[in-house]
């Protein structure tokens, strides 16, 4: 079966007082309509994975990810679209949740494990399928060289410049992705990550192990909203008033935190007058599904 989703992502302009009083202009490319379930870069992430099983004839796909993760359920769907059979390692306690049951009714089997266990994935996909030849390893978020060089060809998709591109970090996949799709084209646009862990410095190793070619970046630490799946209300207020003045759904983990950080940065002024700024929408509006008790 030929491996291939229609990239459907158009570029969709935002407006805002706030954009006109700084002079600038701000436009969203919307990943998070490429697919219902494989949506924004988790089919970027996934495409070039998934031929790489094809070529070395795995049929049976091993991922990881929490409860609510975005990337098991992305994966159970594409496992389904494409013909593979799929099996998800789950991070903690055995729980039943909205996402799990999307998992599994694209027919992904659920292992659930320890914290502790859980640290060292190739130990435990080698315990669970060393001796199954037929499953492929793929890891938590789709992180590999195969992610990332999906998730440049994003750059290839843009029939306009801008001068700086926005999007959130989770393994650093997808930035390194898009920062190597600039240099392949030789673009000056500066690319601004938005780490949603706390601490998040750690992200600039992530990135930079999966990058073609050395080149500056910015990396913005102060958005995390206490770490990873956290959220207080001043985020969860933001996200309100941006659904509802944009129709555009986005979540508190991903690219709730990364909007949020863009229209900080340029109420604070960090863009000079007359900027174009692009903000990639990673999907995972699935997401949400995990936190309606904070809505």
């Amino acid at each position: 079966m030929n491996i291939d989703l229609e990239i459907f992502s158009p570029v969709q302009a935002i407006s805002n007082p706030l954009f006109d009083e700084h002079d600038v202009k701000v436009f969203l490319k919307r990943d998070d309509l490429i697919h219902p379930m494989i949506s924004g870069n988790k089919w970027r992430k996934l495409k070039y994975l998934l031929k790489t099983a094809q070529e070395q004839q795995k049929d049976h796909l091993v991922t990881f990810g929490g409860a609510y993760s975005n990337h098991l359920l992305a994966t159970a769907a594409a496992a389904a679209r494409f013909g593979f059979k799929a099996t998800g390692i789950v991070r903690g306690e055995a729980v039943d949740n909205d996402t799990l049951f999307l998992c599994k009714l694209h027919g992904m089997q659920l292992i659930f494990t320890d914290r502790e266990s859980y640290r060292d994935k190739p130990a435990l996909f080698a315990n669970y399928f060393g001796n199954n030849e037929d499953a492929f390893f793929i890891d938590e978020g789709g992180a590999s060289a195969e992610g990332a060089l999906g998730c440049s060809e994003l750059v290839d998709e843009l029939t306009e410049t801008y001068d700086h591109i926005f999007c959130a970090c989770g393994t650093g996949t997808t930035a390194a992705g898009i920062i190597n799709g600039l240099t392949r084209h030789q673009l000056k646009t500066t690319f601004n990550a938005i780490p949603v862990f706390k601490n998040g410095s750690f992200m600039k190793n992530e990135i930079d192990h999966l990058l073609t070619a050395p080149i500056h970046y910015d990396l913005h630490t102060d958005y995390h909203f206490g770490g990873y799946g956290k959220a207080n209300n001043e985020l969860i207020d933001f996200i309100k008033q941006f659904v509802a003045a944009t129709g555009i759904v986005i979540e508190p983990v991903y690219t709730g935190k990364m909007m949020y950080a863009l229209y900080d940065l340029i109420a604070k002024k960090h863009f000079k007058p007359g900027s174009k700024i692009l903000a990639i929408h990673s999907g995972g509006i699935w997401g949400l599904l995990g936190m309606k008790d904070k809505f």
